[in-house]
């Protein structure tokens, strides 16, 4: 791991590296649910053109890590308002998205750079809880920065 990492705010000239990032993150999961043989490539210039949006946004933030040539890490966090309760005195859901690492650039405590930044930006919005879906080797990094099993079950639905 390195002494310190320089996290920074993605920009538009980040959004295929950011396209190309997200597609090594859903090659790692694998399985029909991230790779549907139906997918075909149109998802990703519909990625690059939400990105784009979301980059102007108050609602996201995409922090990101420079390699040698390109990006070596990307990382997501959403912010949703959803009402509120005695659970979540504000409605402000946080979600991390898709923390993904170059595997050239892996071991070097980027994620772990990445995931200290989006905390911070949800601490700052006063997100009153954080979610997000861990990859199993994702999981021990979560678990170590204060993530806990989510009380509900996680069920989905497609249409």
């Amino acid at each position: 791991m390195t002494a310190h990492t320089d996290v920074r705010p993605a920009s538009q000239e980040d959004i295929t590296e950011l396209v190309r990032l997200r597609a090594l993150l859903f090659e790692d999961l694998g399985g029909d649910f991230f790779n549907p043989s139906s997918a075909g490539g149109d998802w990703r210039e519909t990625l690059a053109a939400v990105l784009e949006e979301k980059l102007a946004e108050d609602d996201a933030r995409i922090l990101v890590v420079d390699g040698d040539d390109g990006l070596a890490a990307c990382g997501i966090g959403t912010i949703e308002q959803w009402f509120p309760g005695p659970h979540s005195r504000n409605g402000r859901i946080g979600h991390v998205i898709g923390v993904v690492t170059d595997p050239a650039y892996r071991r070097r405590g980027h994620s772990r750079a990445i995931m200290r930044g989006l905390l911070d930006w949800f601490r700052e919005r006063e997100a009153v809880r954080v979610d997000l879906y861990a990859s199993r080797e994702g999981e021990p990094l979560y678990r170590e920065l204060g993530f806990f099993d989510h009380p509900d079950p996680a069920l989905c639905w497609r249409p």
